[in-house]
């Protein structure tokens, strides 16, 4: 390779990162991203949302140990839903559930656009290995 194509595969490999950091900025600018970011916030912010969330994940935990032993039941699972459902009932959780939901559907939207002319699903395959051909 010639110093001349090493420059030129330079430039255009520090054009693409230079775009993509600049898609990232974009995106920071997004209603949608906003507005995930404030609920995020709000979460963080809301002392019940936060002890509703220790009280899950420690429901969760649970329940992923018992069902590694075998030892998971139908009212174990039962347990888990209802205290998912009681957290996503908090106003501050629905409002960030909703927000994320939001943002990801957006951000499906810019994945099929640069996906477009490279004839792939860019974030599936960037993403992933051992993919299904």
């Amino acid at each position: 390779m010639s110093i001349e194509s090493e420059s030129a595969e330079d430039a255009g490999t520090a054009s693409v990162e230079e775009l993509g950091r600049r898609l990232g900025e974009a995106i920071t600018d997004l209603p949608e991203y906003q507005s995930f970011v404030e609920a995020k916030e709000a979460v963080e912010d809301d002392e019940r949302a936060q002890e509703k969330i220790r009280e899950f994940e420690q429901i969760r935990e649970e329940f992923m140990l018992a069902r590694q032993t075998g030892e998971a039941t139908q009212a174990d699972l039962r347990k888990l839903q209802e205290s998912q459902q009681e957290l996503h009932e908090i106003p501050a959780m629905s409002a960030f559930l909703e927000a994320q939901s939001d943002l990801e559907l957006r951000l499906q939207e810019l994945n099929e656009r640069v996906s477009e002319p490279l004839a792939l699903d860019f974030a599936e395959k960037a993403g992933g290995c051992c993919q299904d051909e």
